[in-house]
This record gives C-alpha cells, sequence and structure tokens, in this order.
C-alpha cells in the first residue's frame, strides 16, 4: 500500500525506508509530495511539534484519501528559552533556508560559553489514515462510515550546539548539532547510525506498530 509522507523532502523518505526495513516492516511503500496532486495545505501554525505534524497529516489524508505520516521537527536550545522550536524551519524569516537558519543561530549564541550551548532536537511524527465503523460496515458497507484514526509519537535527541558547522551529511541544523557522548556533529554521521538515535528515527521507531498494523491491513 501508499503511504504518503507530507514532505518534499528525499532525505526523510530515505529516512522512512531505513526505519521500515530495520523493523521488518513490508508492503508499505512511501510517496512524497511531489508524487501527488497538489492539493492546499494548511498553515503549520501548531503551538507544538504534535500539532504541526497533526495539521500536515490530516490535510494529506483528506485530500489524497492514502495513509499519511507527517513529522514537525525542531532545536529547541536552553540559552535561547527553547527556541527556536516550532520555528526551527523558518528562524532566519524564509522556510528551508538551512545556511541562513544556521548563521542567524550561530550569530545568536557567539558570546554563549560551551557549558551553556545545550540544546535538544525534538520530533513529533503523525500518522492519520482511514478506519470504517465496524458494526455499520458489517450491516451495509455502502453506507458505512470513513473516520481518521491518529496516531502520534515523540522523539528526543540530547546535545549541544557548536561554534561552527561540520560535515556535509544531513540537513537543517545537523551541521551545527553535536549529539551527546559523540565528537561528531549529526551531519557527520552515518545515516545508520543518525537513525539509530536521531529525534526522529526515535519517533519512527515508536510508530512501528501502527505501521505495521497499517501494512497488515493492506
Amino acid at each position: 500500500m501508499r503511504l504518503l509522507v507530507a514532505s518534499r523532502n528525499a532525505k526523510k523518505l530515505a529516512e522512512l525506508r531505513r526505519v521500515l526495513e530495520s523493523e521488518g516492516i513490508v508492503g508499505i511503500e512511501p510517496i512524497g509530495l511531489d508524487e501527488v496532486p497538489d492539493y492546499p495545505e494548511e498553515p503549520e501554525d501548531g503551538a507544538t511539534f504534535a500539532d504541526n505534524a497533526l495539521i500536515k497529516a490530516r490535510s494529506g489524508w483528506r485530500a489524497t484519501g492514502l495513509a499519511c505520516l507527517a513529522d514537525d521537527s525542531g532545536l529547541a536550545v536552553d540559552a535561547l528559552n527553547g527556541m527556536p522550536g516550532v520555528l526551527s524551519a523558518r528562524w532566519a524569516g524564509r522556510h528551508g533556508d538551512d545556511a541562513a537558519n544556521n548563521a542567524l543561530l550561530l550569530a545568536q549564541l557567539s558570546d554563549v560559553p560551551d557549558e551553556r550551548r545545550g540544546a535538544a532536537f525534538f520530533s513529533s511524527c503523525a500518522l492519520v489514515y482511514s478506519a470504517r465503523d465496524s458494526e455499520q460496515s458489517t450491516r451495509d458497507s455502502a453506507h458505512s462510515t470513513t473516520y481518521p484514526v491518529e496516531r502520534v509519537a515523540e522523539g528526543r535527541w540530547a546535545g549541544h550546539v557548536a561554534r561552527a558547522p561540520r560535515g556535509e551529511g544531513g540537513f537543517g541544523y545537523d551541521p551545527l548539532f553535536l549529539p551527546e557522548g559523540s565528537d561528531r556533529s549529526a551531519a557527520e554521521l552515518t545515516p545508520g547510525e543518525k537513525d539509530a538515535d536521531s529525534h526522529r528515527g526515535r519517533a519512527l521507531r515508536a510508530l512501528a506498530p501502527a505501521l505495521r498494523e497499517l501494512a497488515e491491513r493492506g
């Protein structure tokens, strides 16, 4: 079955495919927004990562009828009272401008000593798919009611902010994020290493039971 991932980020799709493989989940084909007809995407104006993930997943499910998985994630910096948080992707003013976002964050932390540069990545993954009222379906499938089933899982990845970008992998704030216990940035980790510890990897693995159930439904 096809699973819409509410993103145009090929690296997020690849990450989900790796998690599905590692969890032994077969029968799900993740596709991105570029592979379905355009539809109006609702503003991501939620107060939390979970709110925004659900906004995106519900929108994709309603527009396409496909099961939809959406992620909202960001970096919370201690010295900035948890910001950029849900504003991470547009911290510098334009959505998805990684270079500008990183440059602004470094400027804001330029005078912050190493011991106060603690931070954590957070991710909320929301899965929305169709279900039918089982009792009514049994009586009369032609008049059964379709409604959404919603599942949300969260992940956290602790570390601190480096003083300069390091590494060419990953995306977003990965070049600036040094995970706890590591002397390499998130952008210097292999995809497998990142999947094992990252905020999104943890959230996706927490959703594995729901994804496995979805795969079994076919």
